[in-house]
């Protein structure tokens, strides 16, 4: 852009950035839901799910009182599910998918029958690597994968038929091609922009998602048994988090207006690539990468210097200025996350594998002062608790995965949800979404080109 260019924008926008009528007065006056929230903050009730469940909070005689965070999937508890397959010894991640979409645990044979044909669409079409990541790469992954889904449409003979079982088919396909989508963008990235080598390994059929991703991203191929669990259990808590997320209230949207599942799919990805939804790991990332570069390893046991960083954070005068306190806190969770719950118990045993078990110490600090620094600095109480954002990212970094590819892998875990909103908006939907803006823009008269 040219500086004419950037102040001719500059100069005719000032009308539309400085309109009198968005002002706090005017939404208070006209009972405006921002955001589609309530005044107390909680979501406005727009519609009805079966796939998601998110308890943080009762509400009695108007009064929030906090409570122990529950997550369900249609109906399951998620501590109740990972310890499931845990125990067995097995991946999740295929289970998980199998109960978002069909709404039921499956049994041996089912499981089987649907990691068989999700390991028998995990390579892309024909010359699609060549002609649509490799030949036009993106410096950002989640625009490629967005791109990707885009042009799967022509690849897809029965794309407009939205007879149900074509649309599981589409779905099925796309929770199965994510993992190599992003792992190919991700490659072509490095490559183009970076220059690194070129690595593209293909697929197995035989091994779970998170076994997949981990040898399509690394030169070498190689991984353990815990790193997959640990990747496999990041991607179960990313499957679904309700109806009302943004990005499943946009799968919801967009399919309501009866369009393609490529171009729900494609607006879902434009909602998480957004740093309000899926890059929050990366600001825990960095706002701990600026604390240790301001307290020394060899003090990160003194509570005193870390709550005095943590204070300074709630000042804006430390970080970023804006006063958060990444990865700590939720909309509605209130004493505890179930999701962080489950990835700190695993991030502490591949911190004891990698040796990162005084990185995972301090991140258990920052966990443990951030509610005192709350009631320092706000003078009263306030019930937060870390979220599962303020774990997955040192997760990611121990798996020796790059930052770029924080928010794809939120993606690869989320298709699952997405897929099973979509579902439940082809088959019970039947109206477009169709929210109510009032506007308060004042009445004007044409003028004449000649007299402006």
């Amino acid at each position: 852009m040219t500086d004419c260019e950037r102040e001719f924008y500059q100069r005719h926008s000032a009308e539309v950035r400085n309109s009198p009528n968005f002002n706090e007065e005017s939404f208070l006056r006209f009972n405006v839901k921002r955001g589609l929230r309530n005044s107390d903050g909680s979501g406005v009730l727009v519609g009805l799910t079966e796939i998601g469940d998110v308890h943080g909070y009762i509400v009695d005689e108007n009064e929030v009182v906090p409570d122990d965070g529950r997550l369900c999937y249609r109906g399951i508890r998620i501590d109740d599910l990972v310890a499931g397959f845990q125990a067995d010894g097995r991946f999740g991640f295929e289970e998980t998918a199998f109960l978002l979409l069909f709404g039921k645990l499956p049994p041996g044979d089912d499981l089987d029958e649907f990691c068989r044909i999700l390991g028998a669409r995990r390579n892309l079409p024909d010359h699609f690597t060549e002609d649509m990541i490799l030949k036009a790469p993106s410096a950002n992954i989640m625009n490629k994968l967005a791109r990707s889904v885009l042009v799967y449409y022509s690849y897809d003979e029965k794309a407009e038929d939205r007879t149900v079982s074509n649309v599981y088919r589409q779905m099925v396909n796309l929770i199965a091609s994510f993992p190599t989508m992003v792992a190919y963008a991700y490659q072509a990235k490095r490559h183009n922009y970076d220059n690194d080598s070129l690595y593209i390994h293909a697929p197995s059929p035989d091994l779970s998602t998170s076994e997949n991703f981990l040898r399509l991203i690394r030169p070498t191929q190689q991984y353990t048994r815990l790193e997959a669990e640990v990747l496999d259990l990041a991607l179960v808590l990313h499957a679904e988090h309700g109806g009302g997320n943004n990005s499943a209230f946009t799968i919801h949207v967009v399919s309501s207006s009866d369009t393609d599942s490529y171009s729900a799919v494609a607006a879902a990805i434009g909602s998480l690539k957004g740093s309000r939804h899926g890059g929050a790991n990366v600001k825990v990332m960095n706002m701990m990468s600026d604390l240790k570069s301001r307290v020394p390893q060899s003090q990160w046991n003194d509570d005193e210097r870390i709550a005095a960083y943590l204070e300074k954070v709630l000042k804006k005068e430390a970080f970023d200025r804006t006063g958060l306190i990444y990865g700590i806190g939720h909309a509605v969770y209130t004493k505890s996350d179930p999701r962080a719950v489950l990835l700190k118990q695993k991030a502490q045993d591949l911190a004891r594998e990698k040796g990162w078990t005084e990185e995972f110490e301090l991140y258990r600090t920052v966990e443990r002062l951030a509610p005192e620094a709350f009631y320092a600095h706000k003078g009263r109480s306030k019930t937060v608790a870390a979220n599962v954002d303020f774990y997955s990212g040192l997760v990611y970094r121990m798996l020796g995965i790059s930052d770029e590819l924080f928010t794809p892998i939120f993606a690869v875990g989320r298709i699952a949800g997405w897929a099973a909103h979509r579902m439940e908006e082809v088959v019970h939907g039947g109206r477009i979404v169709r929210p109510a803006f009032k506007s308060v823009a004042p009445t004007r008269d044409y003028v004449p080109l000649s007299e402006r």
